[in-house]
């Protein structure tokens, strides 16, 4: 044996040794290189899930809350129903029912009725033109 290998100091097959560990370096950082931008991406990937789940679930919640107000609308509709003064109105307004011994009286021209300055725009227009002008059913 020789005196280098004893006192356990390197001699020249010590030095190939540190070489051999000196260029896996390299290779040791890319790799590493490489899996940190792997878990880069898979962390980008990650939270851009979360932010298209939270984006949707934002949606959905809009979505219930304007379901909610519909639900709520429509149980008020259901309750007024419930009430005769209204069912009364009702009637009365979208089928022109009347009490027996009332009298139901249809306007046919509401706007003679109100007396609004149409009456004073057709005389001018109807002098200037002379045509006289008719409801669009009588035109067509």
């Amino acid at each position: 044996m020789s005196k280098s290998s004893r006192t356990g100091k390197p001699g020249k097959t010590g030095k190939a040794q540190v070489r051999k560990k000196g260029s896996a370096g390299p290779i040791a950082f890319f790799v590493s290189l490489f899996i940190i931008a792997l878990g880069t991406i898979q962390l980008v990937s990650t939270f851009h899930t979360y932010a298209l789940n939270l984006a949707e679930l934002n949606g959905l919640k809009r979505e219930e809350a304007s379901l909610i107000a519909k639900k709520q609308e429509l149980e008020n509709d259901i309750k007024r129903w419930d009430d005769k003064a209204y069912i009364t109105a009702q009637a009365r307004e979208r089928l022109g029912f009347v009490f027996p011994g009332e009298q139901a009286v249809r306007v046919l021209h509401p706007e003679a009725v109100t007396g609004s300055d149409s009456e004073s725009q057709k005389t001018e227009d109807s002098s200037s033109s002379n045509k006289e002008v008719l409801p669009w059913y009588s035109e067509l």
